[in-house]
């Protein structure tokens, strides 16, 4: 088959370009990398990325030690505790960093960034922007920063097909038009392989994430014989706004945080009787508690009347605009939900600095999992 080559000598090559993909390359500037994105860059189906928010233990009454305990506890003892524990404490620098590339987070009226809290977490340590326009902010700050590094060569609209090793080490990587079915591949020569190419939400029926995120990174890696973690540990997003859209829109949890509750059709509490956290329980929990009301006919609803005011397009623009979609009005009517494929929790088995088991490749973001 005929197919076209391009020169990456020296490039680090970085497959994704969601948040993973770009700080990645961003992190690695002045070394000379190649960027793959399966879109024009920047753009995305308001997937996981899109509508995330983004916690920091970055309060006077928050330690990163509490953070990784609440992700420990989450995780029902599953958690690699060391992982969770440098996670935490790495937060506010890279929240420093999102802040130097124009994050614009939200502030309280004396200037102090604003926290709210969410499911699993035991003290305000949740950072938005504009209530739900969070993980849109984050991309569009971080492709602004990509465009204008020098350093940086962004192949746009292009998917990996395969990883290509040549006696269990990487040697570079197959590709193909995402726009062009009957383009001829194309063969990129490397040495260092960086895949970040997001979760695997679209082996489901009913996901958060935008069309690309299918497994195909995690794929390609245990094809060439990358060791692989978990991949039975898929989190659900309890609060995905029903209606048929694809992706589903994620009802932000920073909504219960702020004192939204779940309803049934009867208007019943039903997570009083689950959790002592009640709404704000951890995410599998939520999702239980959603599906058994929806298996039993009486539905799930997020009544927000009491948490949203007429300025809703402006804090949270994103529900807004799902709501209009859906011909619903969030202040004056609870707002239909049920869980969605959210999260890959499982994936390349990383270590602490990224390295999968196969030499020159690494892995980062939703794709991997860190097994210390």
């Amino acid at each position: 088959m005929n197919h076209h080559q391009i020169e990456t000598s020296g490039h680090v090559v970085i497959v994704g370009a969601g948040i993973a993909g770009l700080f990645c390359a961003l992190k690695l500037a002045p070394q000379p990398v190649t960027l793959i994105s399966a879109t024009t860059l920047g753009e995305d189906s308001f997937g996981s990325t899109m509508q995330a928010d983004i916690a920091a233990a970055i309060s006077a009454d928050d330690t990163p030690q509490a953070h990784a305990a609440d992700m420990i506890a989450a995780g029902g003892g599953l958690v690699e505790a060391a992982a969770a524990l440098e996670l935490a404490t790495d937060a506010a620098a890279r929240i420093e960093d999102l802040i130097r590339l124009g994050v614009a987070f939200d502030r309280e009226y004396r200037g102090e960034l604003a926290t709210s809290r969410a499911a699993a977490h035991s003290v305000q340590r949740i950072l938005s922007v504009r209530g739900d326009f969070t993980g849109q902010a984050i991309v569009t700050a971080l492709t602004n920063a990509v465009r204008a590094t020098p350093s940086i060569r962004v192949i746009e609209n292009h998917v990996v097909d395969a990883l290509l090793t040549e006696h269990g080490v990487v040697r570079g990587l197959k590709l193909r038009s995402s726009e062009d079915g009957s383009a001829a591949p194309l063969l990129i020569a490397a040495g260092a392989v960086v895949l970040a190419t997001g979760g695997i939400g679209h082996l489901f029926a009913t996901t958060t994430n935008p069309s690309h995120a299918n497994g195909i990174g995690m794929a390609i890696a245990a094809r060439a014989g990358a060791i692989i973690a978990d991949p039975e540990f898929v989190q659900f997003h309890p609060t995905a706004m029903t209606g048929g859209r694809d992706p589903a829109p994620v009802v932000t949890e920073s909504l219960r945080g702020a004192g939204a509750i779940l309803v049934n059709r009867r208007g019943q509490r039903f997570m009083l009787p689950r959790h002592p956290l009640v709404d704000l329980a951890p995410r599998d929990t939520v999702a239980r508690g959603i599906m058994a009301e929806i298996s039993a006919g009486r539905g799930a609803f997020l009544d927000a009347r009491d948490v949203l005011d007429d300025d809703v397009a402006a804090r949270y623009p994103i529900l807004h605009r799902a709501c209009v979609a859906r011909g619903l009005d969030p202040t004056r009517q609870p707002i239909p939900v049920a869980p969605a494929a959210h999260f890959h929790m499982g994936g390349i088995a990383i270590d602490a600095c990224g390295r999968s088991s196969i030499e020159g490749l690494w892995a980062a973001g939703e794709v991997a999992a860190t097994a210390t």
